[in-house]
């Protein structure tokens, strides 16, 4: 399992831009899953990095967590609104993984009760998944071109360069 100080050891440009824009889009992202029918589905979530791990987690029942529990591959890419991306932009891959520790779950609400107020404290989850990175890129405009850093898992970071 990809934890998320590995990835930041294996790919630190990205996971630098990826929660640099995480953290200035309120940790909104896009989470793409695939749909029963095979089709992909593009949905809102706030993802958090808690005690090394990548927490994906939402309201229960959703249809986004319906389709990771089903098929567990997934993309998510930091939400934008600046068409010229002129403070990056972040895709990560992976697949999720149902983490059912009830004692993982209780710090999770106590961390985000204390963070943000939203009190979910000894509620239970649907599901508590957690990202098994296996590949990310960004995509930053430099000067007069883009670069394209990517990673996959075990490969560390290349950046090309678009002209």
């Amino acid at each position: 399992m990809t934890t998320w100080s590995r990835f930041v050891e294996e790919a630190p440009r990205i996971a630098e831009i990826f929660t640099r824009r995480h953290q200035a889009a309120g940790n909104l992202c896009m989470l793409g899953t695939l749909r029963s029918d095979g089709f992909p589905r593009i949905s809102p979530v706030e993802p958090r990095i808690f005690e090394e791990m990548l927490v994906i987690v939402g309201m229960p029942g959703t249809t986004k967590f319906r389709d990771l529990a089903r098929d567990p591959r997934f993309c998510l890419h930091t939400a934008t609104v600046d068409t010229t991306v002129s403070d990056g932009d972040a895709k990560l891959f992976g697949t999720v993984v149902d983490l059912p520790a009830r004692d993982v779950h209780a710090r999770f609400a106590q961390n985000l009760f204390d963070d943000s107020g939203l009190d979910i404290r000894g509620q239970e989850f649907d599901h508590f998944y957690i990202a098994d990175l296996t590949g990310a890129s960004t995509v930053e405009v430099v000067d007069d071109h883009l670069d394209i850093t990517i990673w996959k898992l075990g490969e560390g970071e290349r950046v090309v360069r678009k002209h």
